[in-house]
């Protein structure tokens, strides 16, 4: 199967390898810290992955074998709805919201000139929307993290513009309070504004019909001077967490619904590894329809509680202990088909 422009190993099976955003994933909760575990497979295996795992701030996990793939786009593409178009150094532009400070927004520009000269990421420009976005955040009683958007039209207007001077993918930065104090800098708890941020990026994804992620701005961009978790370290010690967004679309997959013989569809996906009690998505009843091998992580705890047992899918869902064990497992399982 060609591959198009995209540094891709098309002899390698095709797994995704997936970390809910907003749900307190014990790895990949916070910072990036799930890049290690997606990168040990990548060695092997080319891998589908949500930003939430290999995004970090002024930082990205991100290898050349892997697919970027939204949260919205990658429940479509399990449901057989869309298809992938792997497709190399995208057009990006940038929302901003109006609300952000100009000194902020300064910073960002600074960061995307940076971002454009040290890796050669074609972003086409920015647009700043007409009006306030408006976002909130906040956690519910069971622990996941949401919000609310008061103003999504205003985003959707700034990214077809975007998208008419050319841009194929969408950044997006939204003005966010600053969160209250909890333990997530202690590598605890929920990531407080992950929730929101799945909601936007789904949102755009779905009516501009590109790729989109977002990052939050916050008016204090201080640096901390005291030690944090290593897992959520990436975001104490950048002013911005633009960088990883432009670093991750800059060879992410476009889609299609259409099935053409270059692109990716759900039927080449031999393997879902997700945290071992966050399976109750449409994303795991897809994959149980079209009979893909989900491995759950032990290792792996999230607020959600929802294992095998829970939705009775003890035949095509195996626990495993570690990502490191799964890792050999497939690795044996496929050489072995070789």
């Amino acid at each position: 199967m060609s591959m198009l422009n995209y540094k891709y190993d098309k002899n390698k099976p095709l797994i995704a390898f997936i970390v809910p955003t907003g749900i307190g994933a014990s790895i990949g909760g916070y910072a990036g810290d799930a890049s290690q575990y997606a990168r040990m497979f990548a060695k092997d295996f080319n891998v589908i992955v949500n930003p939430n795992v290999v995004n970090a701030a002024c930082f990205s996990g991100i290898s050349e074998n892997m697919l970027y793939v939204e949260g919205w786009t990658l429940t479509e593409f399990f449901k057989g709805n869309l298809n992938l178009i792997p497709s190399f150094n995208n057009r990006i532009g940038v929302i901003f919201d109006r609300s952000i400070s100009e000194g902020i927004i300064n910073v960002h520009i600074n960061t995307i000139n940076a971002v454009r000269t040290i890796y050669g990421v074609n972003v086409i420009g920015f647009e700043i929307t007409k009006e306030d976005v408006g976002v909130e955040f906040y956690n519910t009683e069971s622990g996941i993290s949401t919000g609310s958007v008061r103003n999504n039209k205003t985003l959707v207007e700034a990214g077809k513009k975007l998208i008419a001077r050319g841009a194929n993918t969408i950044a997006v930065v939204c003005k966010f309070e600053e969160p209250p104090d909890d333990n997530y800098k202690d590598g605890e708890g929920v990531d407080i504004v992950g929730g929101v941020e799945a909601i936007i990026s789904h949102y755009l994804s779905r009516e501009l019909k590109v790729p989109v992620v977002h990052s939050p701005a916050f008016e204090d961009i201080t640096i901390t001077k005291e030690i944090v978790d290593a897992k959520a370290s990436a975001e104490y010690i950048a002013p911005t967490f633009l960088p990883c967004l432009l670093i991750g679309l800059q060879n992410a997959p476009l889609f299609s619904n259409k099935k053409v013989e270059q692109y990716i569809c759900i039927e080449d996906v031999k393997a879902l590894i997700m945290p071992y009690n966050s399976l109750g998505s449409s994303i795991i009843s897809n994959a149980i329809k079209n009979n893909i091998k989900i491995y759950a992580i032990k290792e792996n705890n999230t607020v959600l509680k929802i294992n095998k047992y829970r939705i009775n899918k003890n035949d095509i869902i195996k626990e495993i202990e570690s990502y490191k064990e799964c890792h050999k497992i497939l690795k044996e399982k496929f050489n072995e088909k070789n």
